[in-house]
């Protein structure tokens, strides 16, 4: 791929909007490359690769301030990476029809997207719910509780891998439901953890496969590594409501547009 100017300023601008409000850069980057025209399995598999170089500077940063739960970390992964191997070997098997993956892909995302929005409108109103229904059994870890979260990852696996979609958003509310009582930059850093292996999984299986763009990923970071660091540096200083309604708005809209 030819370089432009217009990748590194959408991953300029994904990554300023990540680090300004948090909302995941997957749910941003994915259907922007589908404008650019990139074939949906080049997108996915380009953005997963994407995902993981870009939140692995979180891990460190969330590590250092105790904001990550490594036990939930390992839950929320036995059932994601098994999950994203399980759909990635069904996608290889199917490979021939490249046809029947973009298309399955594109109504994937779609969906992914419209859940994402939601996620992202009602997120602190699904948060105080899941907080004021919080009952004894969340004080301390249980087996009913582990098994749930090896569902969430089980989810999140196979809806990553085929949209590279999930992993922040649907990931984070999930987890507020299961676990309430844990302070909210905790179940962000424990997400971000998670999402690092398992983007960093699903895209090299992506890549093994061919769904990957070289040119396309260094183009996207050159773009959104500075962006991310501008972002994070004014975050809390700038209201970013507003900015969170318009971008479920615009995900909502684009995936109802994938979809019908």
């Amino acid at each position: 791929m030819d370089f432009q100017i217009g990748l590194v300023i959408a991953g300029l601008t994904v990554g300023f909007i990540v680090g300004l409000t948090g909302v995941g850069g997957g749910s941003l980057m994915t259907p922007i490359l589908l404008c650019f025209n990139i074939p949906p399995t080049t997108a996915v598999g380009t953005d997963l690769l994407y995902a993981a170089f870009t939140k692995a500077g979180g891990i460190f940063v969330h590590n250092k301030k105790g904001n990550i739960n490594w036990k939930i970390t390992g839950w929320l992964t036995l059932g994601s990476v098994p999950a994203a191997l399980l759909t990635l070997w069904i996608l290889n098997s199917i490979k021939t029809d490249i046809e029947t993956i973009n298309r399955v892909i594109k109504y994937s995302l779609g969906w992914a997207l419209l859940f994402t929005s939601v996620a992202i409108i009602f997120k602190k109103r699904l948060l105080k719910f899941s907080q004021k229904h919080a009952g004894d059994k969340f004080h301390s870890e249980s087996t009913t509780q582990n098994m749930l979260t090896i569902g969430i990852g089980v989810l999140l696996g196979a809806t990553v891998t085929l949209t590279s979609i999930g992993a922040g958003a649907l990931g984070t509310v999930t987890l507020f439901f299961l676990y309430p009582l844990l302070p909210t930059p905790r179940l962000v850093g424990t997400e971000i953890a998670h999402a690092v292996p398992l983007t960093l999984v699903a895209g090299i299986g992506h890549a093994s496969m061919g769904n990957l763009d070289l040119s396309l990923l260094g183009q996207l970071l050159m773009g959104s590594l500075p962006g991310i660091y501008m972002g994070s540096m004014l975050s809390g200083k700038v209201p970013d409501q507003f900015l969170r309604n318009a971008i479920a708005v615009m995900l909502f809209l684009a995936g109802y547009k994938l979809i019908f």
